[in-house]
């Protein structure tokens, strides 16, 4: 009775050179992956180092790899069972980075690189070790800085907490947009103050307490749906406190000074609150070391055939995986972006050239820039032209580039400026308040304004692919004054002037979409 066990005893102590033969073609396998999607991983660090809501990406590789120490009893007596068919589950996720590409949405091709990770750890190792990992390997999407699409979600629902708290109170309040205005001054619930920050954090913060802290999946999932809620509640208290005590202290200014501060502190206690609420359900208790499997343990050495299985596996994910970045290099010369200088635009009778000025970037075949003066006021106008089979991407790129000035950590406001009788909405007054600074940006598609959105990035993906009659084309309209020195009122009187002139301009449509078919 006793022999089979005393013959598993050396089939466990020789499964970890199992795994660690197949290490280095996992290894060369991600090496690949890497390659393949350098540009998902440049622009996912460059987002971890330049925002505050995803600073704590650097620490998921060193969290992952505690996750897995962590689980070192459980993979104790486990092979791997190279999976190479599992390549196939690669298709979907090529057509879907395919597809981010076109559209120009940079977390669908990173979220579609990790999945390839997910898809390479599943095809070499093989379900049961990959089960066994299925923790760690998932909290490997956390490297994505996913969410932003959430913000204006995030700021409508804090504008309704703060509505209704302040009705509750009895508060007068007038609330347009995410301005909210009280006797005592105006709050603006900006992209930063939406919560995103919080809830990234939260969320990341609720799955490595869920992972080490639970066993059972539903303790588990209700631990990250607390974890979802309990900062979006949070922030929504944090808009509504600093509403009250500007209400307490007759001073909207001075209740919204250091409110970033107030609402992390806040947001550490909500935390420390939420972990105490959950230390009593804890099964953070040592896993029972699990039987080996005798099917797969033989020996200390591993199968010839597991060997090939694997290398069969890595090349099978890593062909797979290539398929969309070689479609996209190819359809990319296509869809290049081409930058022409700005043409003659008519302005009306009421503006007229303005010097050259040092400060103004020299006129050259990638931007066309103007200075004008309209009703009093010196303007900066920069028009670009795009190709007409140019993606999302680019396109939004440069945007961001024209309108680099107003970007800080608070976010850029958007509004729409009022059209003239008869005339469809065009130009979007973009500001800052951090930096106390505007400037109006127009983009037409197709020859029509449009605002950015998926319809546009929808038609992009289609026209970069069929061509289009007229291209994509960009004006922002900065006016030159010296923001830092303008109170409340002047900026607001600068935005009103600079509305009025745009009002004025003739119909730019006509002349905008008779520049773009001739590009």
């Amino acid at each position: 009775m006793n022999a089979p066990i005393i013959a598993a005893r050396p089939a466990l102590l020789g499964t970890r050179p199992g795994v660690r033969s197949v290490t280095v073609w996992l290894s060369a396998g991600l090496i690949v992956l890497g390659l393949l999607f350098h540009l998902e991983i440049a622009a996912a660090v460059t987002v971890w180092i330049s925002s505050t809501a995803y600073n704590h990406c650097f620490l998921v590789l060193p969290i992952v790899a505690y996750l897995v120490w962590d689980r070192r009893e459980t993979l104790r007596g486990m092979r791997p069972v190279p999976v190479p068919l599992a390549a196939l589950a690669g298709i979907p996720v090529a057509l879907v980075w395919l597809a981010a590409e076109r559209l120009g949405i940079m977390e669908g091709r990173q979220l579609a690189a990790i999945s390839f990770v997910e898809l390479l750890f599943l095809a070499v190792l093989g379900w049961r070790l990959s089960w066994a990992l299925a923790g760690p390997l998932l909290y490997l999407y956390f490297l994505v800085p996913f969410g932003d699409f959430l913000t204006p979600s995030l700021q409508d629902f804090t504008t309704y907490f703060v509505r209704v708290g302040l009705n509750l109170l009895n508060i007068p309040v007038f609330i347009d947009g995410y301005t909210i205005e009280i006797p005592q001054g105006s709050f603006y619930i900006a992209e930063a103050c939406a919560g995103l920050r919080f809830l990234i954090a939260s969320i990341a913060f609720g799955a490595l307490y869920a992972l080490v802290m639970y066993r059972s999946p539903l303790r588990r999932s209700l631990f990250l749906l607390a974890s979802l809620a309990v900062p979006v509640i949070a922030n929504g208290l944090r808009a509504l406190g600093i509403v009250v005590l500007g209400n307490i202290l007759g001073s909207a200014q001075a209740a919204a000074t250091d409110h970033v501060l107030y609402g992390w502190l806040f947001f550490s206690i909500v935390i420390v609150i939420l972990i105490a609420l959950g230390l009593p359900f804890r099964e953070d208790q040592k896993r029972a070391d699990p039987a080996p499997n005798r099917a797969e343990s033989h020996g200390r050495m591993p199968h010839p055939h597991i060997l090939r299985a694997a290398v069969l596996a890595v090349a099978a994910v890593c062909l797979v995986a290539a398929i969309s970045p070689a479609v996209a290099t190819v359809l990319h010369p296509r869809s290049d972006m081409i930058q022409a200088a700005a043409s003659p635009l008519d302005f009306g009778p009421g503006c007229t050239a303005a010097p050259d000025s040092p400060r103004t970037p020299l006129r050259d075949i990638r931007s066309g820039t103007r200075r004008i003066v309209c009703d009093g006021l010196v303007l900066q106008v920069k028009m670009v032209v795009l190709s007409p089979r140019v993606t999302a991407a680019p396109l939004f790129a440069r945007e961001r580039e024209m309108s680099a000035s107003l970007q800080s950590e608070e976010g850029i406001q958007s509004s729409w400026i009022p059209a003239a009788a008869g005339q469809p909405r065009t130009w979007r007054l973009l500001s800052n308040p951090e930096l106390s600074s505007a400037m109006a940006a127009a983009m037409w598609v197709d020859g029509q304004p449009t605002q950015p959105g998926m319809s546009v990035r929808r038609h992009l993906a289609w026209t970069s692919l069929m061509g289009a009659r007229v291209a994509p084309v960009l004006i922002t309209v900065t006016p030159e004054v010296d923001w830092s020195q303008l109170t409340v009122e002047k900026r607001r009187d600068v935005e009103h002037r600079l509305a009025k002139v745009l009002q004025g301009w003739p119909d730019m449509t006509i002349q905008v979409r008779r520049i773009a078919a001739r590009t």
